[in-house]
C-alpha cells in the first residue's frame, strides 16, 4: 500500500522576516516609552528659564542633539549600540517634554489634559497601525506629499515664531497632527510591506511620529480645554 503524502502549507520566509521586523519594532517601541516617561518626569522638575530667554538657541541646540543621536542610531542600526542610542534619544526627548508639561500642569485640569492627549495619541496609533497591518496596503505613495507638507509646516512654524498669531499656531498644530498621522501610516506600512527591514530605524521613525502627535494634541487641548486655576 502506497503511503499517503501529506502536503504541509508552505512557509513564506519573506512574510516571516517582515513579521519579525514588525514584532521587534513594536517591542522596542514599547521599551522606548520607559525612558520617555522617566525623562518627562525629570523635565517637569527642571528649570527651563534659558528656553524662555533664548528660544532660538534652545531650539537649535535641541535640534543638534536630536540630529546627532539620529546619525549615531543610523550608523549603528545593526548593533546593540544603535538600540542604546535610540533609548538615549527617547530619554532626551522625554526631558524636552518638560516645558509643555509644566505649562499643562499649571491648568486646574492639567493632569486630565495630559492623560487625554496620551489616550488620543494611543487611539490614533492603534487605529492607523492596525489599518496598515491588517490591510497590508502599500502607502508609500504618501511619502512625497507628506515630505512637502512637512517642509511647508516647518516654514510656517518658523514664520509664526516671529508673528505670534495664536489662531495660526492652532491651525499648524492641527496640520501637524494630520501630517504625522500620515507619516505613522506610511512608516508602519513600510515595515509591513518590506520597505524598512531594520527594526531600530523603523522604531525611530514611528516613535517620532507618535511624539509629534502627542505634543501637538496636548497643545490643542490646552488651548481649547485648559481651565485656569482660581
Amino acid at each position: 500500500m502506497q503511503p499517503e503524502i501529506v502536503n504541509y502549507p508552505r512557509v513564506d520566509t519573506l512574510t516571516l522576516a517582515r513579521n519579525k521586523v514588525l514584532r521587534n519594532t513594536y517591542l522596542l517601541l514599547a521599551l522606548s516609552l520607559v525612558p520617555t516617561v522617566v525623562g518627562a518626569y525629570i523635565g517637569t522638575h527642571m528649570d527651563f528659564s534659558f528656553m524662555a530667554g533664548h528660544p532660538l538657541l534652545f531650539t537649535l541646540g535641541m535640534f543638534a542633539v536630536v540630529m546627532g543621536l539620529g546619525w549615531g542610531i543610523s550608523a549603528n542600526r545593526n548593533s546593540g549600540l544603535g538600540v542604546a542610542l535610540l533609548l538615549a534619544m527617547t530619554l532626551f526627548l522625554g526631558v524636552m517634554l518638560g516645558p509643555i508639561l509644566q505649562v499643562a500642569l499649571r491648568f486646574a485640569n492639567g493632569p486630565q489634559l495630559i492623560a487625554l492627549a496620551a489616550g488620543g495619541t494611543s487611539v490614533i496609533f492603534f487605529a492607523l497601525a492596525g489599518l496598515a497591518t491588517v490591510t497590508k496596503k502599500d502607502f508609500s505613495f504618501l511619502g512625497k506629499f507628506l515630505f512637502i507638507g512637512l517642509i511647508l509646516l516647518l516654514v510656517a512654524m518658523v514664520a509664526n515664531a516671529f508673528l505670534h498669531i495664536p489662531a495660526l499656531a492652532l491651525t499648524l498644530s492641527v496640520i501637524a497632527i494630520l501630517i504625522f498621522s500620515g507619516y505613522l501610516l506610511f512608516d508602519v506600512s513600510r515595515v509591513v510591506n518590506g520597505g524598512e527591514t531594520n527594526y531600530v530605524m523603523a522604531t525611530l521613525a514611528i516613535y517620532l511620529d507618535i511624539y509629534n502627535i502627542f505634543v501637538n494634541l496636548l497643545y490643542l487641548l490646552m488651548a481649547l480645554a485648559g481651565n485656569n486655576r482660581n
